[in-house]
């Protein structure tokens, strides 16, 4: 699981009631020139678009529809920009959000994907991890979307750390959260942080295995060497950790097998072997 979780540092959040469909914002009815702009505005700020909804309201819930545009620059600094919309023209207010930093800090969003149209597990596994998290921290936590890799269902997402988190259930969920907040990530259910790259995620996947759990900033990613499908990666630790760790990593193809509840064709994973892994 260690090295799946996709690149990227900015999301777009838009909270949808209604039924989401399988391709999520692509298939919504909006007002095409809306549409568009708030997709290419996206695009260029390379800002994932996610759906969102409160675990278990409906259409008919009161109050207003938000939006917001999440930032993580890779260094600790997180920015939020939120709004509300009525009428599909009210969207277009993102693009101008991609385009200012908005306000820095905030409290983090639990994103925990729930899109049975998509892939049923997402729903069947995340459902009752969104009940429970939405119990412990109503405030914080969102359904969403595909974030990708159903096959880890139930996924939860923290961002704008952008922090993944797979394999979850009810009750893991809710001490894998817990622990998080506290500034304690551990490497079970970790599947990466967004900011790296596949190989440099499974490096602190495992540092975080060998050496104990660490803030989110804890580990930094100082070297990277690629011999072939052999990987090479210097951590840098903040105190008490090892000031500086080497990581050695095999990659390999899984075998081939089916990722997806729906998919029906098998595929194959890249996977990262730990080889070795010492402090110098």
């Amino acid at each position: 699981m260690a090295g799946t979780a996709p690149r990227g540092l900015a999301w777009v959040l838009i909270e949808h009631r209604g039924g989401w469909p399988v391709n999520g914002f692509d298939g919504l009815e909006l007002e095409p020139e809306t549409k568009a702009r708030v997709f290419s505005a996206a695009q260029a700020a390379q800002a994932r678009i996610l759906l969102i909804r409160r675990h278990g309201r409906r259409r008919h819930e009161e109050g207003p529809t938000r939006w917001a545009v999440l930032r993580h620059d890779g260094s600790g600094a997180s920015r939020q920009h939120w709004g509300t919309w009525r009428r599909d023209e009210d969207l277009t207010e993102i693009a101008a959000a991609l385009d200012c930093p908005g306000e820095t800090g905030g409290p983090p969003v639990l994103l925990v994907c729930a899109h049975s149209q998509h892939d049923p597990c997402c729903a069947v596994r995340g459902r009752p991890v969104g009940e429970a998290l939405s119990e412990r921290w109503p405030e914080l936590v969102w359904e969403c979307s595909h974030v990708g890799g159903d096959r880890f269902a139930a996924n939860v997402v923290v961002v704008p750390d952008g922090v993944y988190y797979g394999g979850l259930d009810a009750e893991s969920s809710v001490t894998t959260v817990e622990e998080h907040l506290a500034g304690r990530i551990s490497a079970e259910h970790l599947r990466g942080y967004t900011d790296l790259f596949p190989p440099q995620q499974a490096a602190v996947a495992a540092a975080l295995e060998r050496f104990g759990p660490a803030g989110r900033h804890d580990y930094t990613v100082a070297e990277t060497l690629r011999d072939g499908d052999r990987w090479r990666i210097r951590l840098t630790g903040s105190p008490p950790r090892p000031d500086r760790i080497d990581v050695e990593l095999q990659a390999r193809s899984a075998p081939p097998h089916q990722l997806t509840c729906r998919g029906a064709a098998t595929s194959s994973a890249r996977v990262y072997d730990l080889t070795s892994i010492r402090a110098v």
